[in-house]
């Protein structure tokens, strides 16, 4: 009887050289896949179907861009609404230093943080005894929020009303006009956005 000699080899293993080969091809693809490619498919895509927001939601106005509609800015002239407070460094609504500023209910930072805000409210509006919204006299967890509620608008309407000579109804509306709803009707809260509503109010020709 004749045995069939076995013919089968073994299969060669790879070397540490065609191992190291390998991964570092396949770094390379992926990083020119993942690092160069996807950024700007992604990018490109957005500034085709999210033009503005890619842009940053920059406002412009006379030609010139006044900020974002995204990023908040300080407004102390009585003739203009309030932000909220903000506790960015070395300045306000710094977006390079986005921190919140806020502390626990007992610490007394909080506390005279908040005072001294309510203090400068009364100040600016000595005749309005109505509560005051806790949104102006806290800051945001961003130190960059553009938006007050409108609960805190509507404190300030008397005031800017005032100071600016018209009559509350025509300032009530411009606020109206600039709140805006939850998102997709159900995330979020109703708000204002602070500086579209203080550029309306400039544009507003007094009577």
């Amino acid at each position: 009887m004749t045995i069939a000699a076995n013919t089968d080899q073994a299969t060669p293993q790879p070397t540490f050289a065609s191992q190291l080969a390998t991964a570092a091809g396949l770094l390379v693809v992926m990083t020119i896949i993942t690092g160069v490619v996807y950024p700007l498919l992604v990018t490109g895509i957005a500034k085709v179907a999210f033009r503005d927001q890619a842009e940053g939601s920059l406002i412009v106005k006379d030609g010139k861009i006044v900020g974002s509609r995204h990023i908040g800015q300080p407004f102390e002239d009585p003739k203009h609404f309030w932000s909220r407070l903000s506790g960015t460094s070395p300045a306000p609504y710094n977006p390079s230093s986005s921190s919140a500023m806020n502390f626990g209910p007992t610490n007394d930072a909080e506390t005279k943080a908040a005072q001294a805000r309510i203090d400068a409210l009364h100040a600016a509006d000595p005749g309005n005894n109505a509560p005051i919204p806790v949104d102006l006299v806290t800051g945001s967890c961003s130190g960059l929020d553009p938006d007050i509620s409108p609960a805190a608008a509507e404190y300030q309407i008397a005031r800017v009303a005032r100071v600016r000579s018209i009559p509350e109804a025509r300032v009530r509306e411009l606020v109206a006009a600039h709140t805006e709803g939850r998102d997709l009707g159900i995330l979020g809260e109703p708000h204002v956005n602070v500086l579209e509503l203080n550029l309306a109010l400039d544009t507003l020709i007094s009577p």
